[in-house]
């Protein structure tokens, strides 16, 4: 009894070691040259304008939701960031800006990823080799490095969802445990679940693969418990109860709650306002909406802006500048514009003269002119092809001075109304029907190239039911008619929470890459096949995978596939010859393993069914998953070569083997290091390049 106990205290001092070790090598490594570079890198110019935005309390639009980009805004302002700084490219010098303590912020979070798998894979095996070899992974992977050590979602993302995963598999240990459903061991470990999987998603949607991980690994654990003969019925359904409470009504309250801050901290009118609908912007202080007051109805000559209520449709737009060769008649360009502007404004005329007597309302069924007021062109459609979506008609602006031609006329009809009925400012939804084509002005939601701003397409459709189709009046200028208030319009917070999901899911659809952009392909990633620069100035930051790290993963993900192959067929062989397969450490490792397999595919796969844009650092997730396999699979092997060899020999070969990965990986990280520390000089192609020994791909830039 005493050399047991001896021996426990013994692996603890070591276990306690290791973690400590851990966590010294992560503190170095991350926070080594951290403030380094002094200019903005990469999307930091994205995320250090939204928390500037937070801190000015300005609304703007992201396809994201609230939780990182708020924390990085907290991040600021608690370290003395005064929300001033403009962010305006990668490269723009901070010049004496606060950013210090978001980028440490964010580094923080990444950082504590490592120590969390440490813990998480301990969870999964009580193994210290495969715990220490998987970890090390993660922390000797340069890639890693770089992008958990700048102002971004990711290691607020990653860090999120390594809590969750070392939840989930405390909550499995503390299941097997057979503790109580509602003990509040287990209840406070499923509150922390509960409250990691909010956290997760509510940084970026991508959290909903660990959500879904989380889901799989708690049916595992209810089907264990209901597979137990000698446990009641009734503690599945205690254990189901606790877990509906705790995994699903808890973390959708926490998620309605980031909203709830995220909405009322951005109060104020920014250059996000016109992705909305009028009933959100009319809550936005500033806005134009917002303790406004219009006519409640339209009236002929009235200046106004009309809606598209396309999720995220912008303004019926119009500028000076003409449809090029090749994309239609020559005439003036007509688009959506998701920004407030003075271009946006059209004069409500007769189709039939310039001007009337008195106030004379316009109804469902009239025929109408609209003039663009900057222009003086007409709203026109005819039977040209439109520039991007060839089935429809072009509409352009035509005319001079309000003076067209018969193409210029439009049916006004309200959609659900009848002959008659009065055009409501902002509640009455509008389609416009070309008098002479007989189509519906419409917009495509496809962007236009550079010629035309990078706005979105407007055609006239021949089918007369396009959802998208649908217009109201917004401003409503025309002073002859009493004014109502526009706070009879606003929308509430549940509109506004629903309507923010709506336009953020379109818009993250629809992203697009940039000009220059470097762009990936799922195929790319888990070969390293090419990295991305952070920072291209003479301090040159380069995201890549340490290729020890990732190649190594990829092919122990090959080897687990082929060990889970072998194992079902000699599991299916011993039951048909009614033999007993053997649990013990080996079969704790494969199912551990399993599991990480699991989450790797589900942090993986899903991307190869993406139509967005991709990039190069979406596969980070499934690496935490891929690293953390590694070093249970080498643990497996190794042990399992052992047991075929002598005690003495199997020792030795098992701790050979085990140094000479430690090794091989910290020295990875030695010589890659640069990428992540910052390179000067020559890039690789060039003479005397200090980096040309580490390009192993031609498709690696730095």
């Amino acid at each position: 009894m005493a050399q047991t106990r001896e021996k426990c205290s013994s692996s603890s001092k070591i276990w306690l070691i290791t973690f400590g070790l851990i966590c010294g090598a992560t503190f170095l490594t991350r926070f080594y040259k951290v403030l380094e570079p002094d200019h903005v890198c990469w999307d930091e110019t994205h995320f250090g304008k939204m928390a500037s935005s937070y801190i000015n309390r300005t609304f703007f639009f992201d396809v994201h939701p609230p939780l990182g980009k708020m924390l990085i805004a907290l991040s600021g302002k608690l370290t003395g960031y005064d929300g001033t700084f403009h962010f305006e490219k990668p490269g723009s010098k901070f010049d004496g800006a606060r950013y210090e303590g978001m980028r440490i912020f964010c580094t923080t979070l990444g950082a504590l990823i490592i120590p969390l798998t440490f813990l998480t894979i301990w969870e999964m095996t009580k193994n210290l080799d495969s715990t220490v070899i998987g970890t090390l992974l993660l922390l000797c992977d340069i890639g890693f490095l770089t992008l958990n050590r700048y102002i971004l979602l990711d290691p607020i993302l990653l860090f999120f969802m390594s809590c969750t995963i070392y939840g989930v598999f405390k909550v499995r240990s503390l299941t097997d445990e057979g503790l109580p459903p509602f003990s509040s061991r287990m209840l406070a470990w499923q509150l922390y679940l509960g409250a990691s999987l909010a956290c997760t998603i509510s940084v970026k949607f991508v959290g909903l693969f660990v959500v879904l991980f989380a889901g799989l690994r708690t049916i595992a654990d209810l089907w264990n418990v209901l597979g137990d003969l000698t446990k009641p019925v009734s503690l599945t359904v205690k254990h189901l109860i606790g877990r509906t409470i705790t995994l699903i009504l808890w973390p959708i309250l926490l998620y309605v709650f980031f909203f709830w801050i995220h909405l009322t901290v951005l109060s104020k009118s920014g250059n996000g306002d016109g992705f909305y609908s009028s009933g959100f912007q009319a809550r936005l202080e500033g806005n134009s909406l917002n303790n406004a007051s219009a006519p409640r109805v339209l009236a002929f000559e009235a200046a106004v802006t009309l809606k598209n209520h396309r999720t995220g449709g912008g303004y019926l737009h119009s500028h000076h500048h003409l449809y090029p060769a090749g994309a239609g008649a020559k005439q003036q360009q007509i688009t959506t514009y998701t920004h407030k502007d003075e271009n946006n404004k059209w004069i409500v005329k007769p189709y039939d003269r310039e001007q009337v007597d008195g106030v004379v309302l316009v109804r469902s069924g009239d025929l109408v002119r609209l003039t663009h007021a900057a222009t003086g062109r007409n709203l026109h459609s005819h039977r040209e092809r439109a520039p991007m979506t060839s089935k429809f008609m072009q509409v352009t602006g035509y005319g001079e001075d309000g003076v067209g031609d018969a193409n210029d006329v439009w049916k006004i009809i309200v959609s659900g109304g009848k002959d008659g009925d009065e055009i409501q400012t902002v509640r009455s939804k509008l389609v416009f029907i070309h008098y002479l084509q007989a189509c519906a002005l419409t917009t495509t939601g496809k962007q236009l190239p550079k010629w035309g701003f990078e706005q979105q397409e407007v055609a006239c459709n021949p089918n007369l039911r396009d959802n998208n189709a649908l217009w109201n009046v917004e401003d409503n200028i025309f002073d002859q008619l009493p004014k109502m208030s526009f706070e009879v319009y606003a929308s509430s917070f549940l509109e506004r929470f629903i309507e923010s999901h709506a336009v953020m899911l379109h818009g993250n659809a629809g992203l697009k890459p940039k000009e220059g952009e470097v762009t990936s392909q799922p195929w790319q990633w888990p070969i390293n096949y090419r990295g991305q620069f952070f920072s291209a100035n003479s301090h040159r930051i380069y995201l890549l995978g340490n290729p020890v790290v990732w190649w190594g993963n990829l092919a122990f993900l090959a080897v687990f596939f082929l060990l889970f192959l072998v194992n079902c067929i000699r599991e299916k062989r011993a039951q048909a010859f009614g033999k007993t397969v053997e649990g013990g450490e080996n079969a704790t490792l494969l199912n551990a393993a399993g599991w990480n397999f699991v989450g790797w595919a589900l942090h993986y796969v899903p991307f190869w069914a993406m139509g967005r844009v991709l990039y190069f650092h979406h596969y980070f997730p499934a690496l935490v998953f891929s690293s953390m396999l590694t070093g249970i699979i080498t643990v497996y092997l190794l042990q399992s070569i052992k047991s075929f060899l002598s005690p003495e020999l199997g020792r030795t070969v098992y701790q050979s083997a085990i140094g000479l990965v430690i090794t091989t990986t910290v020295y990875s990280f030695y010589l890659f290091s640069p990428l992540a520390y910052g390179m000067s000089g020559p890039m690789s192609n060039e003479p005397n390049s200090t980096v040309t020994g580490l390009k192993w791909l031609d498709t690696w830039e730095f």
